[in-house]
């Protein structure tokens, strides 16, 4: 259940308060989370078959959200869509689609007047880092880094080369597959600050203990130093 910002949620609790976004002739429901004195707002854009409800991504927004970054999660589908996915999955690899509901989530952020002051960056999982990636190189005045979860990053294809933020691909020490997706990407890459960072002893879903906690830690980091604040104490790399 979502919750007031005048009172932060328990471990385990949805993190944030219901929004909705209207873009390109849908709305679409969301999570927004604004801490006291926000450094920027991370935008999640989740993976195929997933939603708004996501529990790795609301691990990972309450640790952003602890860090001083405000989070808005959202779905990247109607309900409707959702049920015609769940029947043929047409939808959930269809990155342009998801790529043009982020960045008019990213222009509602830049309009709302919690978040407009705030820059604005990506965090992609699975087939959603792909979306993520794209959306940064349509979107350059606006998202300021992108970082990716075990993601799909070569299903941006062509955007790799037109992305110029601080992008952070993480991998998992165990998931070659992406590994190998991921040293290609940043190869293609021509953002003039990129890292690929492997979590040692973990497969593709990050489900291993203290996995998710690296990934959120990194992420931490990487949106603090680019959105907000450099070198910020206990979250160095």
């Amino acid at each position: 259940m979502a919750t007031s910002l005048d009172h932060p949620p328990k471990s385990g609790q949805e993190l944030g308060f219901d929004v909705q976004i209207e873009t390109r002739g849908i709305t679409l429901d969301g999570l927004l989370s604004i801490p006291a004195r926000p450094l920027g707002v991370v935008l999640f854009a989740h993976g195929s078959g997933s939603n708004r409800h996501s529990p790795k991504n609301q691990f990972v927004a309450e640790r952003l959200h602890a860090a001083g970054l405000a989070t808005l999660r959202m779905d990247l589908l109607t309900p409707e869509e959702e049920q015609h996915d769940d029947r043929t999955h047409e939808l959930r690899f269809d990155i342009k689609l998801f790529s043009d509901r982020l960045c008019g989530a990213t222009e509602w952020l830049a309009r709302h007047p919690r978040t407009r002051h705030l820059k604005v960056g990506i965090f992609g999982a699975s087939t959603g880092a792909g979306a993520a990636i794209m959306t940064a190189a349509r979107e350059p005045t606006l998202v300021g880094a992108v970082v990716s979860r075990g993601g799909r990053v070569d299903l941006a294809d062509d955007y790799l080369t037109m992305t110029r933020c601080p992008t952070l691909l993480i991998a998992g020490g165990n998931d070659k597959f992406v590994i190998d997706l991921s040293g290609n990407a940043i190869q293609r890459l021509r953002a003039p600050i990129k890292r690929l960072a492997i979590v040692r002893g973990t497969g593709h879903l990050f489900e291993e203990p203290g996995a998710l906690d690296e990934v959120a830690l990194l992420a931490a980091t990487w949106f603090r130093r680019h959105l907000g604040v450099d070198g910020s104490p206990g979250f160095s790399e």
